[in-house]
């Protein structure tokens, strides 16, 4: 008797599979159709509001509208925190780590702390809610156009909060701005605090120097976002290391952060590494394509199977900043739904 021919992968199929998600960034995560909500709710409120309605303001394809003109209050920011847990949930997700920048609101009197409490109250209120399968934790990150006294208040906010979701401290921001040399010791504090490290690492040609990535590495980082422009050297150390890696397809396809095409990311040799690999979104309310479809995408243009999305999906456990608890969490949802699934 012939053996079944396996079948092929699907977006149904990719959207079923047990996901984690480990670099989100809350402000790019948000939906045009969460933000019309917001703007609707504004213009009831301020019918003089001089912005457009955002499903106008931002079609498919434009990447450079400024969030931060509609979400500048207390209630914005909940509102679109929910959404944004919400869709990551619906999508097959059971883990994220979102990240943000702590900013203030001058205007609606919010200070970066209470930008901090309001976000993890929004977690914390998701995480008791029994009903949910996924849970979320907090990722502080600190602006490569950060001052050395900005970045000390991020990680001191993530100190303060680590018992209360924040799980560790990011470096993110326009890769060509700024010495991250000048991060060294507040990074260094992070890590004596016990929390985890992530830094976007040679995200851009101009972010890849020799002296920039020795400088990243001797953080001693639980992860990297992005890894673009790695010369082997790094590569081996990262591998040497165990160093988790966070690959965003679609954002690097369309943002041109590589050449050529999905086919062409270097996913294809990550992918064959010893390192944890995280199929990531980035900024999935920019580029409107879900962790599912990120999946969907790596299976098309890599030829991997449902087995391998399913093994994909599992080796990204072993970078999660949460510890033992959360992982065996994780290793039981996958075994339950591997076997319901057989």
């Amino acid at each position: 008797m012939a053996a079944a021919v396996p079948r092929p992968v699907d977006i149904d199929f990719a959207r079923s599979l047990p996901k984690i998600e480990l670099h989100a960034h809350l402000t790019g995560s948000i939906s045009r159709d969460c933000l019309h909500e917001i703007w609707k709710a504004k213009k009831a409120q301020h019918p003089e509001l001089d912005i457009d309605d955002p499903l106008v303001a931002i079609p498919p394809g434009k990447v450079d509208y400024d969030i931060k003109t509609l979400c500048n209050d207390l209630p914005s920011i909940e509102y679109s925190t929910k959404a944004v847990l919400e869709e990551f949930q619906s999508d097959g997700l059971v883990y994220l780590e979102l990240r943000t920048t702590p900013r203030a609101m001058p205007g609606t009197g919010v200070t970066k702390e209470k930008y901090v409490e309001t976000v993890l109250k929004i977690l914390k209120a998701h995480n008791d809610n029994k009903s949910n399968t996924m849970r979320a934790f907090l990722i502080l990150s600190v602006d490569r156009r950060n001052t050395i006294a900005e970045a000390e208040e991020v990680v001191e906010l993530a100190t303060k909060y680590h018992s209360a979701g924040v799980c560790g401290v990011d470096l993110c921001g326009d890769p060509a701005k700024g010495d991250v040399r000048i991060f060294t010791g507040a990074f260094a504090r992070a890590k004596a605090a016990g929390l985890k490290i992530t830094l976007h690492f040679a995200e851009g040609e101009v972010s890849a120097s020799d002296l920039e990535l020795e400088t990243l590495l001797s953080w001693k980082p639980d992860r990297l976002g992005h890894v673009i422009h790695v010369k082997d050297g790094f590569r081996e150390i990262i591998e040497q290391e165990n160093i988790g890696v966070e690959l965003c397809l679609s954002c690097n396809v369309h943002a041109k952060m590589i050449t050529g095409t999905y086919s062409d990311h270097h996913f294809g040799m990550w992918r064959h590494s010893s390192v944890p690999v995280a199929l990531s979104t980035d900024d999935v309310g920019v580029f409107c394509s879900p962790l599912s479809q990120e999946y969907y995408l790596a299976a098309e243009h890599f030829g991997l199977s449902r087995k391998d999305l399913m093994v994909l999906s599992e080796r990204a456990f072993a970078s999660i900043f949460t510890g033992s608890d959360e992982l065996a969490r994780l290793r039981k949802i996958m075994t339950e739904w591997n076997e319901g699934f057989q």
